[in-house]
Formats: structure tokens, C-alpha cells, sequence
């Protein structure tokens, strides 16, 4: 069984997630990141991993931007569904 700690590292660059469900708010992973309507991604969308962040965030490219989720929030799409 993984810890909350080993499973905030099991994620890998470029591996493919979606959201489990909307978040409140959507965070931009830019240098000056912004807040963003939650309405930008859908629950089914799914994005790309494109880099680890510290606090168990991960940044996550999907059609309409780069954002910061939580890992716990975010679960793996299966190679053939992606």
C-alpha cells in the first residue's frame, strides 16, 4: 500500500490524467500565475503532465491552458482511451 507521500511522486512527465472532478478555481502554471474560471476544462477532458511542482501540485497541460492541480485531484487515463 502507497503513502500520501509516494503517491504524489507517482506521476510521471507526460503521463496522460484527468480530473476527477471540477475544481473551484483554476490556477495558471505561468511565472505570475493568475486564477481562472473552473469552466475552462471539463470533468472528461483529459490533459499531459508536463511537470511536478512542490506541495503535491502537479502542472498539467490541457486544450486550453496550463494549469495547477492537486494530484489527489487528478486520476490516469488508460493508454487506449487517451
Amino acid at each position: 500500500m502507497q503513502s500520501e507521500a509516494d503517491a504524489r511522486f507517482a506521476w510521471s512527465i507526460g503521463a496522460t490524467v484527468r480530473l476527477r472532478q471540477r475544481p473551484a478555481y483554476l490556477k495558471t502554471a505561468d511565472p505570475m500565475p493568475m486564477l481562472r474560471p473552473p469552466d475552462l476544462i471539463g470533468v472528461d477532458e483529459v490533459g499531459q503532465v508536463v511537470e511536478q511542482r512542490g506541495f503535491g501540485q502537479l502542472a498539467v497541460r490541457f486544450r486550453r491552458g496550463t494549469f495547477l492541480v492537486p494530484a489527489d485531484a487528478c486520476e490516469p487515463v488508460p493508454e487506449a482511451s487517451a
